[in-house]
């Protein structure tokens, strides 16, 4: 379905809310807040739900506007030093339906000032699942390099995400893969540009980024026992 979702106004409430960084401010523009942000990112998900079967049944396009693919708004800062109470970006993510948090296998939109781009993978999995996809790695080395070598993933995506400097215990330190089972992320970063994002063809884009994608995607979940 080719049509607009967000557009120039979206990026310029996203920076006013960096400079504004304070609930006042943010009620004061929150049917702004709904015109330019909320309601086009719903319509996106609404219409990625009838793109994501081909690509897997397994991830879920919810258009809720709490509880769904749609990241809140608010901030946690409960433990944090940085008490700024909103995101200044749009974190869309198409989860896995076993998983429970952000943590989950998942397909991403990122939309921010600046550092616009589709993800996929895992981020900040907790220590079991980090273990299954390092094993998985280490029973199917193969298998994990043609994901990294496949030519349109790398011509798209990098991998990228935080990592252990030195080699996890229990794995050696000499392995031909290290640096990858060194990773404590297993994520795929494809830049957009604003013009991509305020384009005709977002969905189609971004739905072609996930097809692109798929080796990943796979891997880290048969790596977890997921259906895909």
């Amino acid at each position: 379905m080719a049509r607009h979702y967000f557009s120039a106004a979206t990026f310029d409430f996203l920076r006013e809310l960096a400079a504004n960084n304070s609930r006042d401010w943010f009620m004061e523009n929150k049917l702004r807040y709904e015109a330019v942000i909320r309601t086009p990112a719903l319509m996106l998900i609404e219409d990625m739900a009838d793109e994501l079967p081909a690509i897997s049944p397994h991830f879920l396009a919810v258009s809720k506007k709490v509880g769904g693919s749609l990241m809140r708004v608010h901030r946690d800062v409960r433990f944090g030093k940085d008490k700024r109470p909103y995101k200044t970006n749009i974190g869309i993510q198409f989860r896995h339906q076993l998983g429970k948090d952000v943590h989950a296998p998942g397909f991403y939109l990122h939309i921010e000032t600046g550092g616009c781009f589709v993800g996929a993978g895992i981020w900040h999995p907790d220590a079991s699942a980090l273990g299954k996809i390092r094993d998985g790695i280490i029973d199917d080395e193969k298998g994990w390099v043609r994901v990294k070598e496949d030519p349109a993933f790398k011509k798209r995506f990098k991998l990228e995400g935080d990592a252990l400097v030195n080699a996890p215990r229990g794995y050696a330190k000499d392995h031909l893969l290290i640096e990858d089972l060194k990773r404590k992320d297993f994520i795929a970063i494809a830049p957009l540009k604003e013009s991509d994002v305020t384009g005709k063809k977002l969905l189609a884009t971004v739905a072609d980024s996930f097809v692109t994608a798929d080796p990943l995607m796979r891997f880290l979940c048969k790596s977890l026992a997921f259906n895909y």
